[in-house]
């Protein structure tokens, strides 16, 4: 497979504050006999269901908050911080509501009396991590069907609140995939602490609830799997679990032994275990144990090719079975409070029925959950017969590492994906357990795709690639959207999505690319016209920097994407001066033209060697942004100069 810390809370409260202002979706403006038919804010990720049932309803500078001993800590947490970025300065924290407040907000679980009968016929769906809320005119309900529903259904709640209002809505939701969030699989430098931390924040901003350590190049996951991890890194992961417990997110720790292990070994077993338990001590609850990237063609010990034959396929599965399970059945199911295994089998990319499969279908436990790439390790489409036809061959539903936004392969260097997630299936959720992506090696430069396809694995059927990169951009602007709009120009520099093959999965530049197209069929007509149009255009490519510099609050971000945004700033001269030298050109003054020309030339020389920074990846060399657009735009000036000569 291929190879500061906490988002600003009032950053977040803004992002929520300003969906107000956006697309609304479809199903909330319809009308209702009490509320009319105005548009809803839009709610990230898309509920399954959303509908006006009534006036918005001012926010009071006095409130009440009922509580009880089953509400969940962080549920309460968030509502009281978004109540408070709203204005509301006197927050009555009770048991049970007096009735005398202008506004009473119940939270907790849907199933208590009073919860229940303030969401009236609102639908509670049966689902875990499911909620629903209703917002009254006096009473605003939020209930979920377990603690990470609850959490979920404030976060909805949020983004109902206008500047100084709450919208007069219903929600009632769940997710469709059991599984979402993110894997650390990359090859290259880990992730720091601050990432770490600041990942696990994200995925509880964003609804998910799945974090896998398994980091490549961390030794200890890979190829000293059998020693111990240092009491200092030990503490780190313990600082981990707890950050992913308090955004309900579910700290999966992988250790991969498929390098080195003897299977048949008792001794190599106990150390597996070993290993799995000193993470259990932690509070770690859901374990991995990834068998990808080894070879099938050779044992690592004499005793297996005794124990199970000469090395192939068919034996590899046998082998690797009989492990997992003894994993399974004695350590996990020995263990309270755990989560089903999971692995990565070393056919994790393809759909053909091969004699490894068959042997791992038949003989893994089914409590055993298997993940699978796609058809490829970078697939460009995952389809639901696709889906379909994986879960048929590994004997149950598969949870899929979908390898994006990772950025640790050749086609990738020198780049950050960024475009939205695209081109899987409405519905696969039928056919998965859940799906994880595998993000860059720029942790918070990965946001911005991971939002998206968190907003997929929430409601596939209900994804909207559009409105959720519009959403992804808001929350990285904290909800400014003058600063969204230079985020998603700066996505559309880095938008390209490469596969392990010629084919890229998503295009480059898919709006600047067409404007430089436009520019030279026009200019073969109209110079001056061209020139005219794409001014501008430059203009705010080399503005981009400043206004993201000056305005983002995730300075994680900032720092993962700095050289990229000092190329872009470059590119933004480099294209004023080649329309500087056309404008020349077209007015006959071949000196001029020259001058701009050479200043073409040395700003594309200054962008060259902008490289990636050693320490946040392994692959080194250039940066690239919307290529080849922009190195066509200075050839496109070279000639046209060169032709005045």
């Amino acid at each position: 497979m291929p190879r500061v810390t906490r988002s600003s809370v009032r950053a977040l409260v803004a992002f929520l504050s300003v969906t107000a202002f956006a697309a609304p979706l479809a199903p909330a403006a319809t009308a209702s006999p009490t509320g009319g038919s105005r548009p809803l804010p839009v709610v990230s990720p898309a509920p399954q269901h959303i509908a006006r049932v009534g006036a918005d309803v001012p926010l009071a500078r006095r409130v009440e908050l009922v509580v009880g001993k089953d509400t969940d800590e962080s549920a309460r947490n968030r509502l009281t911080e978004a109540l408070r970025a709203h204005g509301v300065r006197d927050i009555d924290v009770r048991e049970k509501s007096s009735g005398r407040a202008p506004l009473t907000f119940l939270l907790g679980p849907a199933a208590r009396p009073d919860i229940a009968r303030a969401l009236g016929g609102t639908d509670v769906p049966e689902r875990p991590e499911g909620y629903a809320l209703r917002v009254g005119h006096r009473t605003v309900a939020v209930g979920g069907t377990d603690a990470a529903g609850q959490f979920y259904g404030v976060q909805s709640l949020a983004q109902l609140m206008t500047r100084t209002s709450l919208a007069g809505a219903e929600i009632s939701d769940h997710p469709s995939m059991a599984l979402r969030g993110s894997i650390e699989g990359f090859y290259g430098p880990p992730w720091t602490r601050a990432e770490r931390l600041d990942q696990l924040d994200f995925l509880g901003d964003t609804r998910a609830n799945t974090y896998v350590y398994a980091p490549k190049d961390d030794p200890y996951h890979r190829e000293k799997w059998r020693e111990p991890y240092p009491a200092d890194k030990l503490a780190e992961l313990g600082e981990l679990v707890d950050r992913a417990r308090a955004n309900h997110v579910r700290f999966t720790f992988a250790v991969s032994p498929g390098g080195s292990i003897c299977y048949s070994d008792p001794a190599d077993v106990a150390a597996l275990t070993a290993k799995l338990r000193s993470l259990y001590d932690l509070g770690v609850r859901s374990f991995s144990v990834p068998l990808d990237d080894i070879s099938y063609t050779k044992w690592n010990c004499a005793a297996d090719e005794a124990a199970f034959g000469a090395p192939g396929r068919a034996a590899a599965a046998t082998a690797q079975a009989g492990l997992l399970n003894t994993i399974q059945r004695e350590f996990v199911a020995g263990h309270e409070g755990t989560y089903p295994l999971q692995t990565v089998p070393t056919e994790y990319g393809d759909l053909a029925d091969t004699a490894y499969k068959q042997s791992l279908r038949a003989e893994l436990d089914k409590a055993v959950e298997v993940m699978w790439t796609g058809t490829d390790v970078v697939p460009p489409e995952i389809t639901e017969a696709q889906a379909r036809r994986a879960s048929e061959l590994f004997g149950g539903k598969v949870f899929v590492w979908d390898n994006y936004p990772v950025n640790d392969f050749a086609r990738t260097a020198g780049r950050l994906l960024l475009a939205p997630y695209d081109k899987r299936d409405k519905g696969l959720s039928d056919h998965l357990s859940g799906l994880v992506s595998n993000p860059m090696n720029q942790e918070a430069a990965s946001k911005l795709a991971v939002f998206t396809m968190n907003d997929f694995s929430w409601n596939d059927r209900g994804y909207d690639r559009t409105r959720s990169g519009r959403q992804a951009a808001l929350y990285l602007a904290g909800g400014d959207a003058r600063t969204a709009d230079a985020v998603q120009a700066f996505v559309d520099l880095n938008h390209v999505a490469p596969t392990f093959g010629e084919r890229n999965w998503q295009p480059q530049s898919p709006v600047l690319g067409p404007r430089l197209d436009a520019f030279w069929r026009t200019y073969e007509t109209d110079p001056r016209a061209a020139i005219r149009a794409l001014t501008p255009v430059a203009r705010e490519i080399g503005a981009l920097p400043e206004i993201l510099r000056s305005r983002l609050p995730d300075r994680l971000f900032l720092h993962d994407a700095d050289r990229w945004l000092d190329a872009t700033e470059l590119w933004g001269e480099a294209l004023r001066h080649g329309l500087a030298a056309l404008t020349a050109v077209e007015a006959g003054d071949g000196a001029k033209a020259g001058r701009e020309r050479a200043e073409t030339d040395a700003l594309a020389e200054r962008i060259s060697k902008i490289v990636v920074d050693p320490a946040e990846h392994h692959q080194h060399g250039p940066v690239k942004i919307a290529d080849p657009y922009l190195d066509d735009f200075v050839s496109g000036v070279r000639k046209r100069v060169d032709q005045l000569d």
